[in-house]
């Protein structure tokens, strides 16, 4: 199933309205991009890049209400980094920097949210066609250009 343009933007405005007040909106892309670049290549199931052991967003979604939740959420996406040589590249969050994200309560939730921002059904990847036939849908190649030209122009 296409993922529709409209579920996108909610999910991106959603997203950075849970960081608003943490840290600077221009840095708001760092966390949000990485999540949905997790999201959408855990969802291809590996087609894309490797996916190894301890290293996709179904990973992630455990850790929602976890103390340790910042500390692990950078574990992921440096398993899934080093697979693929891309540390440096989505690595460049720190998950769980107190001054960023919050402390104790308040980072736990603001990341257990964020988690599930991406976690919706609405923006299942697994299924989307290439192409997509109507005009409020979004083929699965375009989302990343998309959402790219989004925060963009959003923040």
């Amino acid at each position: 199933m296409a993922i529709k343009k409209s579920e996108l933007y909610s999910s991106l405005w959603a997203s950075c309205d849970e960081l608003r007040g943490s840290m600077d909106a221009s840095q708001y892309k760092d966390y949000v991009l990485v999540l949905l670049f997790m999201k959408y290549v855990s969802d291809k199931g590996g087609a894309l890049v490797e996916i190894p052991k301890g290293g996709s967003f179904r990973d992630m979604v455990k850790l929602k209400g976890q103390a340790d939740i910042g500390d692990k959420i950078n574990k992921i996406i440096g398993e899934l980094a080093k697979a693929n040589d891309l540390t440096g590249v989505i690595t460049v969050a720190d998950f769980n920097d107190d001054e960023k994200v919050g402390k104790g309560k308040e980072k736990v939730d603001r990341l257990s949210n964020l988690i599930e921002i991406f976690e919706k059904p609405e923006l299942d990847f697994s299924g989307c066609s290439p192409q997509s036939k109507k005009q409020n849908q979004l083929g699965c190649l375009n989302i990343i250009g998309i959402f790219f030209v989004s925060v963009v122009f959003f923040l």
